[in-house]
């Protein structure tokens, strides 16, 4: 699979305009050419829901609440709000303003013999300007877009984090059910065995050591029976947090777990990095970061506003608007700082350090993207044959458990052989389980590293 991401980080090195610092392509990532594991499979492609596939309609409904009520989501949707009310602050800048203003006051006339106090009353309109000789409006208001785009990829990367943990706690929770039943029925055999020998020890066919050794093992696997209890209740109380419920009223009723494993491709592209939404914010986050260049440098340009003014002034309220009373005026202002103590040049230093902050964090966002793809990849890889020797661990000792229990009934082997027999079954059909759980998680991790699933950008 080759990659593909250089008109990726070309995007990054083009954007801005020529006034604006660049980006040091040195600190941008460079991209591998394969990725070191695949998975041979063949496998649809999964859809924008991408939870869907796995044919659970509790984990779809379990999704649909967090997506209404999740507390992070909401958070990151109100931070979306708040970059957007910036974004039309500084869009509103560039406008002109026009304002009405009114007043009213009463005033004595200097120089006369008897000043008489008089009214006097105004009303008009004002019209200020700026004009953007810099860019610096023009660079505020295209990092303020670039905010709001970035809180828009860190919105719908809140979004696939909590389906991803949604999807992965539930998973959890359906494989511990599963597990439950394994070490309920090895109670239950274990109290069959216990029933069995105390009967036989009361016959005096056995000795009090093997009646003590199932006892022993019947406590210690009721025991593992309540800590798998203590387990589920942590993992349900999580995930009616994700969906922002109440712990104490929500609940999950065990049942078979009969969820379905989406296959993996055998190939991935590697644009599908592209869509990641924290990639996406980064990239955001660094123009946005390169744009603030643009406008701590134009704080060397002077500032040049239009102004325009037009109303009446009366000493009558009832001639303020009749045209003798009519005033106007326009004009043009200007200021240039000449001495600052070197706040600009700090300003535009510390604009340049923030944008080669970003760069970095951008690059160790990718790295890191690229190795939770390589980090799951690579589990399901292995998992796929482990797999396979489980399943056969798991059929042998069941086999070999059944020889023994029947050996043992018959008086052919000692009990400790059966109890060993029955040990090694239950901890191959837990060890099988538990390869069947990794499998699902590094499935779901695997569509979280790759922004949602396998279907490339614009799919």
């Amino acid at each position: 699979m080759k990659l593909t991401l250089t008109p990726l980080i070309a995007a990054l090195l083009l954007a801005g305009c020529a006034s604006v610092g660049t980006i040091d392509p040195a600190q941008l990532p460079q991209a591998p050419a394969t990725y070191k594991a695949t998975v041979a499979n063949d496998a649809a492609a999964l859809t924008a829901s991408w939870w869907r596939p796995f044919a659970d309609p509790v984990l779809d409904d379990l999704v649909a609440r967090a997506m209404a009520t999740n507390t992070s989501v909401q958070s990151a949707a109100s931070r979306l709000a708040q970059a957007r009310a910036a974004l039309g602050s500084a869009q509103a800048g560039r406008l002109p303003q026009l304002g009405a203003a009114a007043g009213a006051g009463r005033s004595s006339t200097p120089g006369q013999a008897a000043p008489q106090p008089a009214n006097q009353y105004s009303a008009g309109l004002n019209l200020a300007y700026e004009l953007d000789l810099g860019g610096r409006l023009l660079h505020e208001r295209n990092a303020a877009a670039l905010d709001v785009q970035a809180r828009e990829q860190l919105l719908a990367d809140a979004r696939l984090l909590v389906q991803a943990n949604v999807a992965r706690g539930y998973l959890a929770l359906r494989a511990l059910d599963t597990e439950r039943e394994i070490v309920r029925d090895t109670v239950a055999a274990y109290g069959e065995t216990l029933s069995l020998t105390e009967k036989r020890a009361r016959a005096g066919d056995v000795a009090d050591l093997d009646l003590a050794r199932v006892r022993a093992e019947l406590a210690a696997n009721e025991s593992e029976a309540l800590s798998l209890e203590r387990r589920r209740i942590e993992l349900e109380t999580a995930l009616a947090v994700l969906v922002g419920e109440v712990p104490s009223g929500f609940s999950l009723e065990p049942h078979a777990w009969t969820t379905a494993l989406p296959a993996v491709p055998a190939g991935l592209p590697s644009e599908l990095l592209q869509r990641r939404p924290d990639l996406a914010a980064a990239r955001s986050q660094l123009q946005a970061a390169q744009a603030r260049v643009g406008v701590a440098q134009a704080a060397w340009w002077p500032s040049l506003s239009l102004t325009a003014q037009g109303g009446g002034i009366s000493s009558e309220l009832s001639n303020l608007l009749k045209s003798g009373a009519s005033t106007w005026g326009v004009g043009l202002l200007g200021a240039l700082p000449i001495f600052d103590g070197g706040r600009r040049e700090a300003g535009v230093n510390a604009a340049r350090s923030q944008m080669d902050a970003q760069a970095i964090a951008f690059r160790e966002q990718f790295l890191l993207a690229l190795k939770d793809v390589e980090d799951q990849l690579g589990a399901l890889s292995l998992l796929q044959a482990q797999e396979q020797a489980s399943a056969r661990a798991v059929s042998a000792a069941g086999q070999a458990l059944k020889l023994s229990d029947t050996r043992y009934r018959n008086g052919l082997v000692s009990q400790l052989e059966l109890l060993d027999a029955r040990r090694s079954e239950l901890a191959n059909r837990r060890s099988a389980l538990q390869v069947r759980s990794a499998q699902y998680q590094a499935t779901v991790g695997l569509i979280r590293a790759l922004g949602g699933g396998w279907v490339g950008p614009g799919a």
